[in-house]
């Protein structure tokens, strides 16, 4: 349970997570980490801590620098509790540090932990604390992704603390963006973002231009590994998914009961590809709905089919449904379909969902009684087409 020295004087402290697998609604294969960083100057500062049960690990990489007594600072740039949990602990053993967050932070805490003895320190955005040769300047970040949010920013360090922005979920040995790969990192990020972050796109894009405006070399989040040296490509791509910039490429999401609707599936799909449009297929029952999102965050257009089932959509479309819309994904196309055997509402329903989150429906929904014939699916063919070409033109 070794620390890690990012610059001189500064240390990764955190905690590694290797058996999470489920994070508030989204799967985590690779597990996580939750870090928090120690900087030994003349004030000695720890900014952020871990979930409560990895306390104990983060407590032993700290002794092997300094006794936590002595911790004359404690940031809290977010008040969730995977990054607060163990300030009651840190709190306890430092009992003369300083609680610094932002005013929205100062509530979110008394309220979550109800101490009222704590020295709080609350500090406004632009406000700059110095703790001997470094200077912490704060930002805040509201709605990236909580009212509270803040980033820490070491001026002298290039260093920039962004807790959950530029995150993603992995468990690894590695703490450095290049000991991991770009590949790996990337997809992680793009499936933190999509299932945390992607409502939040304007204020992310308000965020990045308060922090592109200051020269970083290194940025460190409370999840995932550190980035140094692929900065230059993780900050436009951040760019284009704050945008809701998307490919030209489809997405099909579908569940099945009698094997009708994924014939239509089917078929979207040979429409689309013959257009020249790149296609991924998800069936609902084998693929997570977290997961879906990752695709979903740079697909153009997005095709959803459901039988009808009691004269509405499946549960399992539903509940994919219900968690998109919570996300709020912008600029994309729409296309409901589906099949049933006498009421018909399944597809209805969809598409009136996609209706309602203001995506583009150029397009009827399609919705085919009992199973399709040849020539009902050539005309499903043709339809995938006729959308390719829209996403292509």
């Amino acid at each position: 349970m070794k620390p890690v020295e990012l610059k001189p004087g500064i240390y990764w402290v955190g905690g590694i997570d290797w058996n999470l697998r489920y994070f508030h609604g989204y799967v985590t294969p690779r597990g996580t980490t939750y870090n928090a960083y120690l900087i030994v100057d003349e004030k000695i500062t720890l900014v952020d801590t871990v979930k409560h049960y990895l306390c104990d690990e983060m407590l032993d990489r700290i002794k092997q620098i300094i006794d936590p007594s002595k911790i004359d600072y404690m940031v809290s740039n977010h008040v969730e509790m995977d990054h607060s949990g163990s300030l009651p602990k840190i709190m306890e053993l430092a009992p003369n540090a300083q609680l610094v967050t932002s005013p929205q932070g100062q509530k979110g805490l008394k309220r979550y932990y109800k101490k009222d003895n704590w020295n709080f320190k609350v500090v406004n955005s632009g406000e700059e604390l110095s703790i001997g040769s470094r200077t912490l300047k704060f930002v805040h970040v509201p709605m990236v992704h909580w009212p509270d949010s803040m980033v820490t920013y070491i001026p002298e360090e290039k260093l920039l603390l962004p807790n959950d922005a530029f995150g993603q979920h992995i468990a690894s040995a590695e703490r450095f963006d290049d000991q991991l790969g770009w590949e790996i990192v990337h997809e992680e990020a793009a499936t933190y973002y999509a299932n945390i972050v992607l409502p939040y796109g304007d204020n992310v894009n308000k965020a990045l231009d308060v922090v592109t405006r200051l020269d970083i070399d290194m940025v460190a989040p409370s999840h995932g590994v550190i980035w140094r040296s692929l900065i230059p490509k993780i900050v436009p791509v951040y760019r284009k998914w704050a945008g809701n910039e998307t490919d030209p490429k489809a997405l099909i999401v579908y569940d099945t009961m009698w094997d009708s609707t994924r014939r239509v599936a089917l078929a979207l799909q040979d429409g689309l590809e013959d257009a020249g449009v790149p296609v991924t297929m998800r069936f609902l029952q084998t693929n997570h709905i977290s997961e879906i999102m990752t695709d979903l965050l740079t697909a153009r257009a997005i095709l959803i089919g459901t039988p009808t089932l009691n004269n509405g959509m499946l549960p399992t479309v539903s509940a994919f449904l219900t968690y998109i819309r919570g996300l709020r994904p912008k600029k994309r196309i729409g296309l409901a379909f589906g099949s049933y055997g006498w009421g018909g509402q399944g597809a209805k329903e969809v598409a009136g969902v996609i209706k309602d989150m203001g995506w583009e429906t150029p397009l009827d929904f399609i919705n085919i009684q009992y199973r399709p014939d040849g020539q009902e699916l050539q005309g499903v063919r043709e339809t995938g087409k006729k959308l390719g070409e829209m996403i292509t033109n």
